[in-house]
């Protein structure tokens, strides 16, 4: 069986945590963490890498004994000082450690102290007393621990984005209405790197300062706190009943650039970028810049002005993953990403024919709201029940409608289907009627179960049949709700590319799917991107920004994106045989020449 990047990752980060709980040097816990992150976010296979006998250790952050580990683990399985570490502690402290609010020192001290090695455990300590009566542990603390087991569970503590996003906008439009007086008001950390999931949301702000005091007061009293963690004038830390906690930070307006930039992270990014300040002779935090030799400190207002002070372009949020980052700002090489005005239509759209709640012609509306220059309409093909699939005669059926809309909206309507690639890999319609839809999203619906090389064999089979034009949501992951099948990426993606078919990256914030890592391997190796919102209601066109956000964080620019062609030749793509299209991809002239923009602090890029 196949070993995931994510699997090398997994196995890191856990060692950096096991030498964290045994109290190894800094140095060292953090050698594993950043090896742990890179190869997570790394887009191409770190075990085809080494059957192809690449050097790691000319990847960033591995070194050689992380290499040999990588190698030992990819051929046997295990790593032998990862066993080590395991057998020196208690019995259950890893398990501890899934649950939010306990970290490794508190771990340890649980196990010893009290030798509990279970969740159930710690629920019958925080109701008897004992977890309370810890070393700095505390009532509160105890109390927390319980209500995010009630709450979010021991999962990872963590939310999908897709709730996060709305409780963070939410929470800055209650804000902004009770204070008008705030001056600017931002959610940052992983919901402003678009992560896929987060922590705690943060929020970063400018007021005056003698009203501070009263925004902390507003967050602390609003209906949906459930608990009130840290309140003062500069910073308010709440928890909501969702479960989620909202940290909100004030500061004046001429650093706040600075504070910005902290808050927004990524951990990894500001410490290189701390480093590389370190060696120009400066150090940061969140008020500015300090020069090391004469002590003098520097503001700034904004993100922009704060990276130029050290020479370098703005990087915008989604890049800040401390990985290569400030190696392609020093080369002035960043990329000019791709926003959400860049998209010229949706190419992935359900209506009531199917599964959706509302008619056609809401659907076409919602996509003239938009701005949008061309949609198709992808309602489900006869294969899936459930949605009330169109059979053939219903398809039929609805492309003569489709056609006769054309003349009543400013938009071009493509006809289309989501269609079903069976368990062999064939597709629900015949060929012929196949052949009369513009657009064709084939998409894995059931089946989920097969291993590795039979799903990669039966989704490749779907991309060489003529009529298709999109592989929808590859992974048919569910956030949270439901794991990804299992497949060869580079397989796909490389089928992909040679068959002329695009590959979705799929804005519904539950799926967002292709994820991120993948994307960034199909910019690389010139797959063409759709970023569809798969919309089953019409206000759903806006979550396009989800999708977006993907492929910000996957480098790409609107030259990478189908669906950002001119109408023109967009549909000299998708009426070009399948062998032709990536010509007319390739040699697009609508897109200038890169030029890094400037983007709004704000969460939609």
């Amino acid at each position: 069986m196949p070993v995931s990047n994510e699997d090398i990752a997994e196995i890191f980060e856990s060692m950096a945590t096991l030498l964290e709980m045994k109290g190894d040097t800094v140095f060292k816990i953090r050698a594993y963490q950043r090896a742990a992150r890179t190869i997570g976010h790394l887009s191409f296979s770190l075990e085809q890498a080494v059957g192809e006998g690449v050097d790691l250790k000319k990847i960033p952050d591995i070194g050689k004994a992380i290499s040999e580990k990588t190698q030992e683990y990819l051929e046997t399985g295990r790593i032998r000082a990862y066993d080590e570490l395991v057998g020196e502690l208690p019995d259950g402290v890893l398990t501890l450690m899934t649950i939010p609010g306990i970290g490794p020192k508190s771990a340890m001290t649980i196990s010893q102290e009290l030798g509990i090695s279970t969740i159930e455990g710690i629920e019958k300590a925080i109701h008897d007393g004992s977890l309370a009566a810890l070393p700095r542990m505390g009532r509160r603390t105890a109390q927390n621990i319980l209500r995010h087991l009630q709450t979010v569970g021991a999962k990872n503590g963590r939310t999908p984005i897709g709730p996060a996003l709305a409780v963070a906008e939410e929470t800055v439009d209650t804000l902004r209405a009770e204070c008008p007086f705030i001056e600017q008001l931002y959610p940052a950390g992983s919901l402003r790197r678009w992560e896929e999931t987060i922590g705690d949301i943060d929020l970063v702000g400018v007021a005056p300062e003698d009203q501070q005091a009263k925004v902390g007061d507003v967050l602390a009293s609003l209906p949906a706190i459930q608990e009130v963690l840290v309140h003062g004038p500069k910073k308010t830390s709440v928890v909501l009943e969702e479960g989620i906690q909202v940290d909100l930070r004030l500061g004046d307006a001429a650093s706040f650039g600075a504070m910005l930039q902290y808050f927004s992270g990524s951990q990894q990014h500001n410490i290189r970028l701390r480093d590389f300040a370190n060696r120009k002779g400066y150090s940061l935090n969140e008020y500015g810049i300090t020069n090391l030799s004469t002590g003098d400190a520097s503001h700034f207002p904004d993100e922009e002005s704060f990276y130029g002070f050290l020479g370098l372009p703005y990087i915008a949020p989604e890049l800040r993953l401390g990985f290569n980052e400030l190696e392609v700002a020093q080369a002035n090489a960043l990329p000019n990403l791709v926003t959400v005005s860049d998209l010229k239509g949706d190419l992935h759209l359900h209506s009531e024919w199917s599964d959706s709640r509302d008619p056609i012609e809401r659907m076409v509306e919602a996509a003239v709201e938009q701005g949008y220059h061309y949609m198709a309409l992808t309602d489900h093909s006869s294969g899936r029940g459930i949605a009330n699939g169109l059979s053939n005669e219903r398809l039929v059926e609805q492309i003569g409608i489709l056609r006769d809309l054309q003349s009543s909206y400013p938009i071009t309507i493509l006809c289309g289907s989501e269609v079903d690639i069976r368990a062999d890999g064939t597709l629900d319609y015949p060929d012929e009627l196949l052949a009369e839809l513009d657009v064709v999203v084939a998409s894995v619906h059931s089946a989920m179960g097969q291993d590795s090389d039979t799903m990669t064999r039966r989704i490749i089979r779907a991309m060489e049949h003529p009529s298709v034009t999109i592989i929808g949501h590859a992974s048919t992951r569910l956030l949270s709700r439901r794991q990804p099948v299992e497949f060869d990426i580079e397989a796909l993606l490389r089928a992909a590319r040679e068959t002329g078919t695009a590959m979705e990256v799929n804005s519904a914030p539950e799926r967002m799917d292709l994820k991120d890592t993948h994307a960034h391997r199909a910019r690389e190796l010139g797959v063409p991107l759709a970023i569809n919102t798969d919309s089953h209601h019409y206000t759903s066109l806006g979550q396009r920004r989800f999708g977006v956000g993907i492929a910000r964080r996957a480098w790409c620019e609107s030259r990478h994106i189908l669906n950002t062609l001119p109408l023109d030749r967009f549909l000299a793509y998708i009426r070009a045989p399948k062998p032709h299209r990536l010509e007319i991809f390739d040699s697009r002239d609508d897109v200038p020449a890169a030029t890094p923009t400037l983007p709004s602090p704000l969460v939609s890029p």
